[in-house]
């Protein structure tokens, strides 16, 4: 008999989620039903995919040669059902896409409701990490990059622009004073990453005229959480426009030594991979972003009748 393309997505699925259960909730079917699929889909092939212990399902060697074949089949299919969707002008299928915690909490969260209406035929999942992720490895579409990009093996599009300041809580500054000079900051409390290091460098020059590189007095590997550690009245930190417009419009969180703040802006890049066509999906998504965030929206959109508080120009 012939492999079907559902014990191909049942077997993609289980390996995904890891086990049948998952699986089946996935695909919208009975656990009964998904492990008879992945045993008839054995059975046909006349080897073991999977090796079922106490604790969890292992791929075996074959499992896993047969995986990639099987991954690229699913894509074929989804990929000639889009290119026929996308005649129609409806993408559709699921589009996964990374972000750091704090643009996709601060920026594509509020867009999601907008691109929803529009696209209601794609199925987004959101994920965020706070490091850069290998967008094979995690099967991502599309990932927002903030910094300047160091991977050939990838396309990119600029989304824009977000500039980098100093801040501290109105509480902090009354409470420990106003910086008047950059070295004021020594007798203040810094708020600083984890990694990467060069989210340590702030946009100020130092007494030798370089870039100023703070040691954190309290480390996070989140921007979000110095955020917050910020609005707490914690100490002064550096962060994007696109994290803190909000904060500042409402006086939360207000600029400290402007006069010595450098133009610093951080370019903000959507990726994906250069091997892969670009889909429909991604390409509706995209898009979007770029439409809405710099303005370009349509009166029916909301978020889009103005250019984004934060955005640069590029």
């Amino acid at each position: 008999m012939k492999i079907t393309l559902d014990e191909l997505q049942a077997f993609a699925a289980v390996v995904d989620t890891g086990s049948i259960t998952a699986a089946a909730q996935q695909l919208d079917l009975t656990v009964s039903a998904t492990s008879r699929t992945l045993a008839r889909l054995e059975e046909k092939l006349k080897t073991t995919l999977l090796r079922r212990t106490t604790r969890r399902l292992e791929l075996t060697e074959e499992g896993r040669a047969f995986l990639q074949d099987a991954r690229a089949i699913i894509e074929s299919v989804e990929n000639a059902e889009e290119q026929m969707l996308a005649r129609r002008e409806m993408p559709s299928g699921r589009l996964r896409v990374d972000a750091a915690t704090p643009f996709m909490l601060h920026v594509i969260v509020p867009l999601v409701r907008g691109y929803r209406e529009r696209f209601p035929k794609v199925e987004l999942e959101l994920n965020s990490n706070e490091g850069i992720i290998d967008l094979l490895e995690r099967r991502t579409d599309v990932a927002i990059r903030i910094g300047r990009l160091k991977d050939s093996t990838l396309h990119s599009r600029r989304i824009g622009n977000s500039r980098v300041r100093m801040l501290a809580s109105p509480d902090y500054i009354e409470a420990h004073g106003q910086p008047r000079k950059v070295e004021d900051l020594d007798k203040h409390t810094l708020l600083g990453f984890t990694q990467p290091e060069s989210l340590n460098v702030w946009p100020i020059l130092g007494a030798d005229g370089e870039a100023y590189r703070i040691e954190p007095d309290v480390y996070s590997s989140s921007g979000e959480t110095l955020r917050q550690l910020a609005l707490e009245g914690t100490g002064v930190v550096c962060l994007s426009d696109f994290v803190t417009a909000q904060d500042r419009e409402a006086g939360r969180l207000v600029q400290v030594l402007a006069r010595h703040t450098l133009d610093v802006q951080q370019p903000i890049h959507a990726v994906y991979y250069r091997n892969t066509a670009i889909s429909s999906r991604i390409a509706s998504f995209v898009d979007y972003l770029i439409e809405v965030l710099g303005g370009g929206g349509s009166s029916g959109d909301a978020p889009a009748r103005r250019k984004a508080a934060w955005m640069e120009p590029q």
